[in-house]
């Protein structure tokens, strides 16, 4: 096993804490190859009136690096 590197991120979504989650990995994918798992360490929403209406995830991502 090579060497795990660890990015942090913030990503949101209109639906979902999942989704927020999702879209942390799916953006990070764009230039960050061998991804190999995701901790999110804070979650947090905004809210109008009753309704959330946007969902916002703090996540680590790790990353092997070389072999």
């Amino acid at each position: 096993m090579g060497i795990v590197k660890v990015i942090e991120v913030i990503a949101t979504s209109d639906k979902s804490f999942d989704d927020a989650a999702a879209n942390a990995v799916k953006e990070a994918a764009k230039t960050v190859k061998n991804i190999k798992s995701i901790y999110i360490e804070n979650m947090n929403g905004n809210v109008e009136g009753d309704k959330i209406i946007s969902y916002g995830v703090n996540a680590k991502i790790s990353f092997e690096i070389g072999s």
